[in-house]
């Protein structure tokens, strides 16, 4: 295993030391053997007191930073400046180097305790809540969503009370395996301190580890910006997209919860759709659905252009408006192609974005599920399960006449497997909401977590057959949690 300190090279005025909580247990839930594996960490987690060494007491790495780092950021939220933000129950464990792809890598974690940033929070993460970051971020990996890992998940005996679900709850810890920790809103906080010569570093640091970028730290500042925008504006485009194409709405698309790497992560409202509907919000609270399914393009954007705004010192306004405007340029190529992965399809198809488009609508004027919808259409001309599958009166409406004939004459993707074991079944995987619930419910009832490693176990041969991520599927749930 590579361990690295390299945002201990920032300056101290981006992070402050914390110790973690110490908890009454510390009870291994679940563990990401193929990660772990892939890092080379086998020396290090032998057991499964190692495991909860590391990731419920969080003992150092040899190598490796004394103490953990809560990072300083702050970030408009639906839309409102806060000034007062940071890791309020999270922090930066440890960095390593993936030996695959050479890439530097973060475990943060959630639920791990107070810092200076926790306000009047108890620093603390539910069961439930570590369960559903687990779901989300295994589904959305295997839909080939850029997504952190979920590493480990430890129940530490507390009981927590919350206002959304019934308390007192259980309580855990999570740890997430993220190329990088840094947010939107850690520039922000630059911009507003007018603190410009930590923002320059900052800048050159992004581009060099999260874009490796050699020569990040010798090209002029306003060179460096500019390139680190249009990346960063590129990736977000890549993202958003693949969320579209999931079904999926993070539900809370505040400036601090971009990830300047372009990674989805930190998910607690998180939905995916029924049925194709625009305005579907996941978050209760999102009262206005700032952040539904259909405006999530929108807020995205919102949030890179905030992003632009703390390059100001370094370029002008009117540059900074044409650079933002790579996102929309990759964003329309990005969402067909990624709609044409979810399908099966060679996106590079000469009726490709007339055979989203007609798709999408089609499922707007109709009750069909969204999920079951891409399963049945899977590899395009390859494949008749819409036309001879229990759902077919349901592609039969006139409503859904274009999608269909389009369909079937779109020439399958080189790399699809439309006669895979997993596309011969009658439905697919889906974590709407009532699925979630009722993974949920025996674990509550009576700590029973078959229902959670079954649907694991669903996922991943999901994503065997889609075939879309070239990383490793992560570790099973424990059969029998300790």
């Amino acid at each position: 295993m590579q361990i690295s300190q390299r945002h201990t090279e920032l300056p101290s005025t981006l992070y402050f030391p914390v110790r973690p909580a110490n908890f009454p247990n510390t009870r291994l839930i679940y563990r990401n053997t193929a990660w772990a594996k892939r890092l080379k960490m086998q020396s290090v987690l032998q057991t499964d007191q190692d495991w909860e060494n590391r990731f419920g007491r969080f003992q150092p790495f040899d190598e490796g930073q004394a103490e953990p780092l809560a990072l300083c950021y702050h970030g408009h939220q639906f839309g409102v400046y806060n000034p007062d933000l940071g890791d309020g129950r999270g922090f930066l464990y440890a960095q390593c180097v993936d030996p695959v792809s050479g890439r530097l890598l973060d475990f943060g974690t959630k639920g791990s305790g107070q810092t200076p940033f926790s306000r009047t929070a108890d620093g603390r993460l539910t069961l439930k809540g570590a369960v559903r970051e687990l779901l989300a971020t295994e589904m959305l990996d295997a839909l080939g969503v850029n997504t952190s890992k979920t590493f480990a998940i430890l129940e530490t005996g507390e009981q927590l009370t919350r206002h959304d679900e019934p308390s007192p709850t259980r309580s855990a810890v999570l740890t997430r395996l993220s190329h990088g920790h840094i947010r939107i809103g850690s520039f922000q906080r630059l911009l507003y301190l007018k603190d410009h010569t930590t923002l320059e570093t900052l800048v050159r640091y992004a581009l060099s580890v999260y874009y490796q970028v050699e020569d990040a730290d010798f090209m002029p500042v306003a060179e460096a910006a500019e390139r680190l925008l249009i990346l960063v504006a590129e990736n977000m485009a890549r993202l958003v997209a693949s969320w579209l194409a999931a079904g999926f709405v993070h539900g809370v698309l505040n400036t601090d919860n971009f990830n300047i790497s372009g990674e989805s992560f930190d998910y607690g409202p998180w939905r995916f759709l029924a049925v194709m509907d625009p305005g579907f919000t996941a978050a209760y609270f999102d009262h206005q659905s700032r952040y539904c399914y259909g405006r999530q393009p929108e807020a995205t954007f919102w949030a890179l252009c905030r992003l632009a705004d703390c390059f100001v010192p370094f370029l002008t306004v009117e540059h900074l408006q044409k650079l933002v405007g790579r996102y929309h340029d990759v964003l329309e190529s990005e969402v067909v192609a990624a709609a044409c992965r979810r399908l099966g399809v060679d996106h590079g198809w000469d009726q490709a974005s007339a055979m989203v488009a007609a798709f999408m609508a089609g499922l707007r004027s109709g009750q069909m599920k969204y999920d079951e919808a891409c399963f049945d259409w899977y590899g395009g001309s390859a494949r008749d399960a819409a036309d001879k599958g229990k759902r077919k009166s349901l592609y039969q409406a006139s409503g859904f006449a274009e999608a269909a004939d389009l369909l079937r004459s779109a020439p399958p993707a080189k790399n699809s497997h439309p006669d895979a074991a997993y596309f011969a079944k009658d439905d697919p995987v889906h974590l709407r909401i009532e699925q979630v619930e009722a993974i949920w419910a025996p674990i509550a009832a009576e700590d029973d977590w078959s229902e959670l490693t079954a649907s694991l176990r669903a996922i991943h041969e999901m994503a065997e057959a889609y075939a879309l991520r070239d990383e490793p599927a992560s570790g099973l749930l424990l059969d029998h949690p300790v």
